[in-house]
């Protein structure tokens, strides 16, 4: 079994801040713990953003507070996300997150980060050739 604690993984490597001031990300779950899977506090900025595109990941994101918007690059569709919405980028869609407010949101991505990871270019996390599908 594995137990940790948001506020303890919060003060150690499991904290990353995007060098871009977007957010931030607790990885409570990474790729060598073996569970097939990541899972991640993510806080977005008030004010934030930015594009990604997952596309070497599947993500699934729950907001726990907090507002704003994602829009769909595909189709230009603005969903609203608030407390108690989900969205899975289960096509890789290539995305814009906003935040109205400062969001706090519980992020699982599958293949698993290894913990260190920020966007490049394109808004994706590399995928290692070792990283567990």
């Amino acid at each position: 079994m594995i137990v940790r604690q948001l506020e303890e993984a919060q003060q150690s490597g499991r904290r990353i801040v995007d060098p871009k001031k977007n957010w931030e990300s607790t990885r409570l779950l990474l790729n060598d713990d073996n569970m097939g899977f990541s899972f991640h506090i993510t806080t977005i900025y008030a004010g934030a953003d930015f594009d990604m595109h997952y596309q070497n990941h599947l993500e699934s994101v729950y907001c726990i507070s907090g507002e704003g918007e994602v829009e769909t690059h595909a189709d230009g569709k603005k969903y609203a996300i608030k407390a108690g919405t989900i969205y899975i980028l289960d096509k890789h869609d290539k995305h814009t997150l906003r935040a109205t407010t400062e969001m706090v949101m519980a992020c699982v991505f599958n293949p698993a980060l290894k913990g260190t990871e920020v966007h490049n270019a394109e808004g994706a996390y590399e995928l290692d050739a070792d990283t567990i599908a």
